[in-house]
């Protein structure tokens, strides 16, 4: 074989893996972008069922995440996590995880039907600075100076929101420490997001079950009561709780962490134009100084995060 030949077969095998590079990134930024727009355009959904109590929809997200979750992993050949079962320590942490993302998803539900979605996004704008915070409080990580100053203009939006507007906002920082406690603490168990989706939602399922059975033995809930449409968006809850994290899943395993991070502002992004433009919820000049906060905050954090991704691809080159 010629030395020439050699070097044909070379660069046509480095195109092709250029090639195959370039298709699973392209893949993963599509399921990124995918679980991103299905999660930032949620409230739609929520809003289709407003006429449902928060908690009885709260009761059929989980009672239906669990078929599909179990259609996914079977789809993607993904094992039941037997050996999680045994573990006491991990079905402990898994235990508390249950409870913070119920009360998360029960909190986001009845913020939404309650017309108080603008909140919803204040909160997921707030939640990677507060995953911040946690990270120093518990895992005594580091804080450059440009998280720093990115918390300080984070509170600085809170400070105003209470001062000004008069009251604290508890829905927004109820969903941002829920889920940032619920970050935190998956972080300590090893097992992937939905074998660890399935325990959890499979720990609160009698529960669920009970309370969904109860509501129709008494006749006071609206499943199978009011219209065959409402009954099949409650069943479709299970759909739009597991699809995008299955596709949060796939490409977070492709792309790099700071693209996630780029991409998880396209969630609050689109929930807050649909509370602002389709919803019609009020937002004033007050309002817009609280976001400001934030999203300022957002820009200096995510300025910190490139540089020390650059820093780091620099000394490893």
């Amino acid at each position: 074989m010629t030395a020439e030949n050699t070097t044909n077969q070379q660069s046509a095998h480095l195109s092709q893996n250029s090639d195959q590079e370039q298709k699973n990134n392209k893949a993963g930024y599509l399921c990124g972008l995918g679980a991103f727009v299905i999660w930032g355009l949620a409230p739609i959904y929520f809003k289709a069922v407003q006429q449902v109590s928060a908690l009885e929809i709260l009761a059929h997200r989980v009672a239906w995440s669990v078929p599909v979750v179990l259609l996914i992993m079977f789809i993607i050949r993904r094992p039941f996590p037997k050996g999680v079962l045994k573990d006491k320590k991990t079905m402990g942490i898994l235990a508390i995880t249950a409870v913070l993302i119920s009360g998360n998803w029960l909190v986001f539900t009845w913020a939404v039907t309650h017309d108080r979605v603008l909140e919803t996004s204040l909160g997921y704008f707030i939640n990677p600075l507060i995953s911040v915070a946690l990270g120093i409080f518990f895992l005594k990580e580091k804080l450059s100076i440009w998280s720093k100053w990115a918390l300080g203009l984070a509170i600085a939006g809170v400070a105003y929101r209470v001062v000004v507007l008069g009251g604290l906002p508890w829905v927004s920082l109820f969903l941002a420490f829920s889920f940032g406690f619920y970050g935190l603490l998956r972080k300590q168990v090893n097992i992937g997001p939905l074998q660890g989706l399935l325990v959890e939602t499979l720990m609160v399922l009698p529960i669920t079950v009970g309370y969904i059975y109860y509501l129709w033995h008494t006749g006071t809930g609206s499943f199978l009561n009011l219209s065959p449409t409402i009954d099949w968006l409650l069943v479709a809850g299970g759909i739009i709780t597991t699809v995008p994290l299955a596709l949060f899943s796939a490409g977070a395993r492709i792309l790099p962490l700071n693209t996630i991070g780029f991409l998880q502002y396209l969630a609050p992004s689109l929930t807050f134009i649909l509370a602002v433009f389709v919803f019609k919820e009020p937002f004033n000049l007050d309002l817009l100084m609280t976001f400001g906060f934030i999203w300022a905050g957002l820009v200096v954090y995510t300025i910190g995060v490139i540089k020390n991704s650059n820093r780091r691809r620099i000394v490893s080159n």
